[in-house]
């Protein structure tokens, strides 16, 4: 069986562990004789593997008794509506709230774009000027803000928040899709956080959210139910047929992960790995990183040609000799170009030392 070193954003690698499993359960589910796609939401050979993964994820992520877990569908882009609506949203003929946001990247601008439809988005930092290739000072929100959005990791440019900003008693709130379970963090300086699976959890399809309890039930009564966090916490998130496949999935790969020695672990690993990439980066006189070095991503790192003339030229050949190779989705995102390598928590130390190995070879034909 040939398998390629996948260094795509998103869907991406998923633990080989967890697929092998999956397999081998795909007609016949803990002895029932179904297949998970098969299985009904309702009927109690269901309500253990939801209940396994959302134990799981608490235990691996250290999340306090007083946060709910949500699995819904929608992606995190769903989640730029959500929020807004459900922590700020107001009943029709009253007067909008605000909410503090940072802008640190195109995803930061989505969820931007989205929260100006229901209050009034105020920009509290932005690090548009350089290209977002860092990660802005962030002021402390105004004590009106109904909340204030970060986007922990930023996919598409490669930078991460080196540090959370203080926000007091307004409710931090993360997009952290792309960084989830990858390093230790205290949810508890959270008053939400979401993440679309299909990076380090699972397949594409399920959208994690945690929020704390205390923010669960401010939606307008106006608020369609599919939107609404109150309606999923009561219903434990089945108000209707969840994504059942994919949560079955999560929990395959929280248990490798638990296996592994949990995210401290994993964390030690993937440090070791973007340190791998990053030093090839920094001596390379062929290519480099174009993101300052204090909020570096361990997810996401992206790179382009140090020959700006032949750029294009050069990101295309190397795309396409890397495929070739082994080494497959190394093509940067669409708006930014250059390459990007996507090394999430299933992505081997053995497949950054092949794309390094891969990138010194291919430096010798410029």
């Amino acid at each position: 069986m040939k398998r390629v070193y996948n260094f795509s954003a998103g869907p991406s690698a998923l633990p080989v562990p967890a697929l092998e499993r999956a397999a081998a359960e795909m007609l016949d589910l803990n002895g029932t004789g179904q297949s998970i796609m098969e299985m009904s939401h309702r009927s109690k050979d269901f309500a253990p593997i939801i209940r396994n993964a959302e134990s799981l994820l608490r235990s691996l992520m250290g999340v306090p008794s007083n946060y709910a877990i949500l699995f819904l569908q929608g992606g995190a882009s769903l989640q730029f509506s959500m929020v807004p609506l459900n922590l700020a949203g107001v009943e029709a003929g009253t007067p909008r709230k605000q909410a503090g946001y940072a802008e640190t990247g195109v995803w930061s601008q989505k969820a931007i774009e989205e929260g100006a439809k229901y209050l009034n988005p105020v920009v509290r930092a932005s690090s548009k000027d350089r290209g977002f290739t860092y990660i802005p000072q962030a002021p402390a929100p105004d004590p009106q803000d109904a909340f204030y959005h970060i986007t922990l990791n930023n996919t598409i440019v490669g930078t991460k928040w080196a540090e959370l900003p203080e926000t007091g008693a307004v409710p931090l709130v993360a997009d952290i899709s792309s960084c989830i379970l990858s390093e230790p963090l205290d949810i508890s300086r959270f008053g939400l956080v979401y993440a679309g699976a299909q990076k380090n959890l699972g397949p594409a399809g399920v959208t994690v959210v945690i929020i704390r309890e205390d923010l669960i039930g401010r939606a307008p009564s106006w608020t369609p139910g599919m939107l609404r966090y109150d309606i999923h916490a009561k219903e434990g998130s089945m108000y209707n047929t969840p994504p059942c496949h994919g949560i079955y999935i999560i929990g395959l790969v929280l248990e490798w992960l638990r296996d592994l020695g949990g995210v401290s672990a994993v964390a030690e690993l993937n440090r070791e790995k973007a340190g791998l990439l990053y030093g090839y980066l920094d001596s390379s006189k062929r290519f480099r990183s174009p993101v300052e070095k204090k909020y570096r991503s361990l997810m996401n790192i992206p790179f382009v040609p140090v020959d700006e003339d032949r750029r294009k030229e050069i990101e295309t050949r190397f795309v396409a000799a890397a495929a070739e190779a082994g080494l497959v989705n190394l093509a940067g995102h669409r708006l930014v170009g250059g390459m990007r390598a996507s090394i999430y928590n299933a992505m081997p130390k053995a497949g950054v030392h092949a794309l390094i190995a891969f990138a010194e070879r291919f430096e010798k034909t410029l």
